[in-house]
């Protein structure tokens, strides 16, 4: 019997598993099912209001359908669904009732290459599940499936993302006071601890020595009590970080920063947002923060795309910066030697060096993950003095 256009099913030759795919959305998710033993799959649609009850749709149609195709009691299940902003909360919550569940990278399905091809929820649900038996037979092709975190490590992730959220806060009102002002030739220094003072007792001026317009003073005043506020938020959120890091993450994060060239907020969020998982080798290291080539090489043409970009971008962008650090506060280690020479011949351009700069961060993030699982210092690197 042929499935789709790609599959066929051979009796007894396979374990017989119950494939379940979601595709989720805000007011409704679309759940296929399929075991294999015949053509298409079953597709239904759940809208139920609460989430806790969505799930539980899920799960009745799920025992449904093992009545209804006779399936054995103890059938395999598997459920996919993609990742996105539901996060990991169903792959938690079917765990806990003993289902085996993927998240899977949307991003590495494949599709057809049409220039206008068909797409809706329920054939998005169809090809989901399609695949998913695919990969199960050992198709690994198919589909990439997305390494779930603890709940204490995805929580964990929270208190340098509000950190660096907070931080662009109050630049943000910096900018804005300082941008309205300049619009009437007002240079005065926003940052200044007494410029809201100030601002109160109406002593800024505009460029004529002028008051301030009632209008703009009442919107810088308000722009001032919300970048207070977002400071306030940042000190607090300071003084009760390093505490609130889970022991192991702090762990890795004391270990980093014993390298020079390596602070303790970088080291911190490199500890939550990268080495909270096991990596087998350095090529998977490289895959995750998106920092390996991607070379188009196709009959007569061969192009370099330049790195992936998959992954986390702001492990990637903080690699960067501590590649840059790196160079300047390791002068004597193989990474900063490897550097100069790659662009010792480049004169003033700089293309080159921000080119060598990605490669660098992909090998600092190698050589760190080694320091972390092996105690193996980067070459040439040196400790801070205790």
């Amino acid at each position: 019997m042929i499935m789709g256009n790609d599959q066929t099913y051979r009796p007894g030759t396979d374990e017989v598993v119950l494939a379940v795919s979601l595709e989720l959305a805000a007011r409704k998710w679309k759940v296929a099912l399929h075991d294999g033993r015949r053509e298409r799959p079953a597709v239904h649609t759940v809208e139920q209001p609460q989430a806790a009850a969505r799930l539980q749709a899920v799960l009745d149609l799920i025992e449904a359908y093992r009545q209804k195709w006779s399936l054995p009691a103890g059938v395999r299940v598997v459920v996919s669904y993609e990742a996105g902003q539901e996060a990991f909360w169903i792959w938690r919550a079917l765990q806990a009732h003993g289902i085996e569940c993927y998240v899977v990278d949307p991003a590495s399905i494949p599709v057809e290459r049409h220039k206008r091809r068909a797409k809706t929820d329920r054939l998005d649900a169809i090809k989901l599940v399609i695949n998913l038996r695919a990969w199960l037979r050992g198709e690994r092709d198919r589909m990439h499936v997305v390494h779930v975190p603890s709940a204490q490590d995805e929580a964990a992730r929270h208190l340098m993302r509000e950190r660096g959220q907070l931080q662009k806060e109050v630049l943000q009102h910096l900018d804005r006071m300082r941008k309205l002002l300049a619009t009437l030739g007002c240079w005065e220094d926003v940052a200044h601890r007494a410029f809201a003072e100030r601002l109160a007792r109406d002593e800024v001026r505009c460029h004529d020595g002028t008051p301030l317009p009632p209008e703009l003073r009442e919107r810088l005043l308000r722009e001032c009590e919300r970048r207070a506020f977002a400071a306030q938020q940042l000190a607090v959120l300071e003084k009760t970080r390093q505490a609130s890091v889970p022991a192991p993450s702090r762990a890795r994060s004391d270990a980093l920063a014993r390298l020079n060239g390596i602070g303790e907020v970088s080291a911190s969020r490199l500890a939550l947002e990268l080495f909270w998982r096991e990596f087998s080798n350095r090529r998977q290291v490289g895959a995750c923060v998106g920092l390996v080539p991607q070379p188009y090489d196709s009959g007569e043409s061969q192009t370099d795309q330049g790195i992936s970009k998959q992954g986390n971008g702001r492990v990637r962008a903080l690699l960067v910066e501590m590649a840059w650090t790196w160079l300047r506060h390791q002068p004597a280690s193989a990474l900063t030697q490897w550097f100069n020479r790659r662009t010792q011949s480049t004169g003033p351009n700089r293309r080159a060096r921000r080119i060598a700069i990605v490669a660098v961060a992909r090998r600092l993030a190698i050589a760190l993950w080694r320091y972390l699982k092996d105690g193996v210092i980067p070459e040439g690197a040196q400790l801070k003095s205790s």
